[in-house]
């Protein structure tokens, strides 16, 4: 705290309000309560953790749909934003941002730089960590209010000591959904050799009661253009807990199941995406179909190779569509 009371003197404001948002630019609008600090998080944790409470940092961008269905729906609810000024510190951060962030080991480097450090490929991504600067708890893209505070209570109640995150998620979250997992005659049947064709991989993990699951097959994988980049892939569908036997692309045999512990899925739907035998990009939340057909252009393109970060190939894309005069709704 004696860091945010020099951080308010030096912004020229009174105590209460070191939790304003800077006159910095971010990405979105961000909320009043979050923290303005130094973002040493070493200090951030500690500081936290005197408050009696953790630290969550958010990654977002200008122009995201996705950041701002987060802080407009989500950060608008009034339980979940209680639950996060109870039980959280939030900082938000740029994707592509200049100002400087010190790391849990001491080192000092950019906003972006920090970002690929810790493999940030979507916004919003958020992370929650302990007392000790460890990642409890990890949020790839956007979470709906009903799983976003469910993910809250997870860390706030410290469950971390008695069920993985994905485990409590499954068991924790009531939605009214599909109790039966969806097919698709773009899938492929068993025998699964995943070694086969000359086509890249996309494998997709489900599990029935997902809501984010139902959407993908109602929206998602009905669209023309998801269609196109669908066709350019050999598709396999598993469900978390199927006891089917694959031959992964290394060519181990396994239970598809025990092929998912090992890969660390731990939500629902991902994506994972193979080339030449090797996991080259995944999707770990449902993206809207605009950037699921982007994700599956990502790889069939070959352009995960050339550009690392998925945000600049989703923003070279859009604009390459713009300029054949094509409609781009980022959202829809």
């Amino acid at each position: 705290m004696i860091r945010a009371l020099l951080l308010a003197l030096l912004l020229g404001v009174v105590p209460d309000a070191v939790h304003a948002q800077a006159a910095a630019p971010r990405p979105i609008d961000i909320p009043s309560w979050f923290s303005e600090t130094f973002l040493d998080l070493r200090e951030d944790v500690r500081d936290a953790a005197m408050e009696g409470k953790r630290l969550m940092l958010y990654y977002g961008q200008d122009g995201c749909p996705y950041c701002k269905a987060l802080m407009e729906t989500n950060f608008t609810q009034p339980r979940i934003v209680e639950k996060m000024r109870r039980h959280f510190v939030a900082e938000a951060l740029n994707i592509w941002g200049d100002r400087e962030v010190t790391g849990f080991d001491g080192r000092t480097m950019s906003e972006k730089e920090f970002a690929r450090t810790m493999r940030v490929q979507f916004t919003p991504t958020l992370f929650f960590f302990d007392e000790k600067g460890a990642v409890v708890a990890r949020l790839n893209g956007y979470y709906p209010p009903h799983r976003f505070e469910a993910a809250l209570d997870y860390v706030a109640g410290k469950m971390e000591a008695k069920q993985a995150f994905g485990e409590y998620m499954k068991s924790s979250v009531r939605e009214a959904a599909s109790a039966t997992l969806h097919d698709e005659a773009f899938f492929m049947r068993a025998p699964y050799d995943l070694r086969r064709g000359a086509k890249p991989l996309a494998v997709l993990f489900e599990t029935p009661y997902c809501s984010g699951c139902d959407e993908l097959h109602r929206e998602g994988f009905r669209r023309p253009e998801v269609l196109a980049q669908l066709a350019k892939f050999d598709v396999a569908r598993f469900g978390l807990g199927d006891a089917v036997e694959v031959v992964t692309p290394s060519g181990a045999r396994v239970r598809a199941g025990d092929w998912a512990r090992e890969l660390a899925i731990a939500y629902t739907p991902s994506i994972v995406f193979f080339d030449r035998g090797k996991e080259v990009f995944r999707i770990e939340a449902y993206l809207r179909p605009f950037h699921l057909a982007g994700s599956f252009d990502y790889v069939a393109s070959g352009g995960y190779a050339k550009e690392p970060s998925f945000q600049r190939f989703l923003q070279a894309r859009t604009e390459r569509l713009r300029s054949r005069g094509e409609a781009v709704d980022l959202w829809k």
